[in-house]
């Protein structure tokens, strides 16, 4: 690796934690939101009105992590590729990621409320687990390194 394409991998690295963080952060403060703090309205339980917001920053955050997986996959994944240390575990990553952006837009634009609420579920349920598995992926590599030297 050249060192200018090293350098722009190591700066653009302190940007991958803090948009993992910020998606997960947002998405589960949003199912907090949403399932446990409505408040009482004039006709029973309302929306708490900063769910909206949350909602706004996952949407940002989520924005922010395609530009990540962009990056991702040039400066990480395509010069890791042919090592195979931790394939599998990328690909599972990979595989939630593209679940999480495809069902993301379905819950945007797709209707019908019995079909958004399957979709929802499906979502903040991969959304929840893709930070254990990203940090497992993560203590694999650890291993690996300390195996190796």
């Amino acid at each position: 690796m050249g060192c200018h394409r090293r350098v722009a991998v190591i700066r653009h690295r302190y940007l991958v934690w803090p948009i993992v963080a910020g998606v997960w952060v947002t998405g589960v403060l949003w199912l907090i939101f949403h399932y446990f703090l409505e408040r009482p309205g004039d006709f029973g339980q309302s929306v708490n009105p900063l769910e909206k917001w949350w909602l706004s920053a996952h949407g940002a955050f989520a924005f922010a992590s395609l530009w990540l997986l962009g990056f991702l996959s040039v400066a990480h994944v395509g010069g890791r590729w042919e090592w195979r240390r931790q394939r599998r575990s990328g690909v599972v990553l990979l595989t939630i990621y593209c679940w999480l952006v495809l069902s993301g837009y379905l819950l945007y634009y797709a209707g019908g409320e019995r079909f958004r609420a399957v979709i929802s579920r499906g979502h903040w349920i991969a959304g929840v687990a893709a930070l254990f598995l990203l940090l497992l992926h993560r203590r694999v590599r650890t291993r690996m390194k300390r195996a190796h030297h």
